[in-house]
């Protein structure tokens, strides 16, 4: 067992994942990738760029900030992936089934053939392509002043990423297309916190390459991907709000968190070290809680519970009952990624049909009321898809230490043990063990690892 490799090729089998497109859908991806036709509208004057993770050559989205007399004018290019898959064809069919682009370490199962993805409709840098284009005029405060969306031709100027990116705003020379990317991003953050949006932003347990192996890190998001993610939200803040002024589109919602699970977050945050003011807003106390600070790490991990429910929903005439995001504070629709979800691709399609005055496309009305259950599907998977990721990397690296101790910090705790999290490796696991409390600095014994169920086991140690 010590020298059998971390393969997850199986999982893909498991978890049935959805294998090579068929040879039809690739031809049909091909032909369009050759036939494509570029807009009229020419906007390859703006010096867009790309900012993603390094390596990415699936580009959705290109910006450019610029200011103006009145505050800033932020270009926000959207790859205009509708002209490339033709309506109810066989590729089309196809992505119906896939829904979304799904990760692994060693291998990404794309929404679309690469031909296209990674080729004809990605903004890759010095290449013509069409897109969908939102442009908006902020004001001195990050307000929305106006919104334009058009379908347009550009021209990205380079492909960036993020390490890059806040290197490059630590040196003092950005891009210039970015230049302006932290002013406007931390003015997006503080009317989030006017909205009393919910953003957990807890570190994120990533699997990566060590050598020829694999291991696990906790990562925290860099400034640049906090601006940048601003950027997307308030396109998808905009492009629900203009499908609801139409009357017709498909929502990304997030009912308010109910008075239980508030009501239970209240109480243990003082035992957690953290203050929580009266009458402020669930969000406003987690906005300011420290990430390095173990026990209100803790705290954020019991704050999940505050956003339960998401859904998408469709709505054609009447808008939603309940319309929100609650992590966003607003109206949201999933906009800015169609090269890898399914479901953007409709939103900008309904968005442009409602700025220029004109119907809604007949494919988009026909598909749009079972997207919710496509987009269920597939986040489904894909979320399964993370976590046995997660789980059969925690048990391999873990499958040779059966005995030894490991220093942790309790997540959360019930009658019958704890989630505790371990900083190297970095895993999250169960400990059995009493009278543990969120917060609690342990010393876990692990005594299993099983790599064939991917289950791990702790037990506090001295018990």
């Amino acid at each position: 067992m010590a020298g059998a490799p971390l393969d997850f090729s199986g999982l893909r089998v498991e978890l049935g994942v959805p294998g090579d497109f068929s040879s039809q859908a690739i031809a049909c991806a091909q032909a369009a990738a050759q036939a494509v036709r570029l807009p009229d509208l020419d906007r390859t004057d703006l010096e867009l760029v790309t900012v993603d993770p390094p390596g990415s050559m699936d580009l959705d989205q290109a910006l450019h900030i610029a200011p103006c007399d009145h505050g800033y004018r932020v270009s926000y290019a959207i790859a205009d992936v509708a002209s490339f898959v033709p309506p109810a064809s066989v590729l089309d069919e196809e992505l119906q089934v896939r829904g979304e682009t799904l990760y692994f370490p060693d291998a990404r199962v794309p929404l679309h053939p690469t031909v296209l993805s990674e080729g004809a409709a990605s903004l890759l840098p010095g290449q013509v392509r069409p897109a969908v284009l939102w442009q908006f005029e902020l004001d001195g405060f990050g307000e929305i002043t106006k919104v334009d969306v058009r379908r347009v031709r550009v021209l990205s100027r380079a492909r960036l990423d993020y390490a890059g990116v806040q290197a490059s705003f630590e040196a003092g020379h950005p891009h210039a297309a970015v230049r302006l990317l932290p002013e406007v991003g931390a003015l997006r953050l503080a009317l989030a916190r006017q909205r009393h949006a919910i953003n957990l932003d807890l570190p994120a347990q990533e699997v990566e390459r060590a050598g020829s192996s694999w291991t696990l890190r906790y990562r925290a998001p860099l400034p640049v991907e906090s601006y940048n993610a601003e950027i997307s939200l308030m396109t998808g803040m905009s492009a629900a709000q203009l499908m609801l002024r139409g009357g017709f589109g498909i929502l990304r919602t997030v009912p308010p968190a109910d008075s239980q699970a508030i009501d239970e977050l209240r109480r243990i945050a003082p035992a957690l070290g953290v203050a929580w003011p009266a009458g402020a807003a669930p969000g406003d106390v987690l906005a300011g809680l420290s990430r390095a600070d173990s026990r209100q790490v803790a705290f954020l991990d019991h704050a999940v519970s505050l956003l339960r429910g998401a859904a998408y929903v469709a709505f054609d005439g009447q808008p939603p009952g309940q319309p929100l995001h609650a992590g966003i504070g607003a109206p949201y629709a999933h906009a800015t990624a169609p090269l890898r979800r399914l479901v953007d691709r409709y939103v900008s399609e309904i968005c442009l049909a409602v700025q220029a005055g004109t119907p809604v496309p007949r494919w988009v009305r026909d598909r749009v009321p079972a997207l919710p259950a496509s987009m269920a599907s597939a986040d489904h998977r894909a979320h399964a898809v993370d976590r046995a990721v997660l789980d059969l990397t925690e048990a391999w690296l873990l499958r040779d230490r059966i005995g030894q101790t490991f220093a942790a910090v309790v997540l959360s705790a019930d009658d019958h043990g704890a989630s505790i999290s371990i900083d190297e490796p970095a895993i999250r696991a169960r400990c059995t063990g009493a009278s543990l409390q969120p917060g609690q600095h342990i010393q876990a014994r692990l005594v299993a690892a099983d790599v064939a169920t991917r289950t791990v086991r702790f037990e506090l140690a001295g018990q």
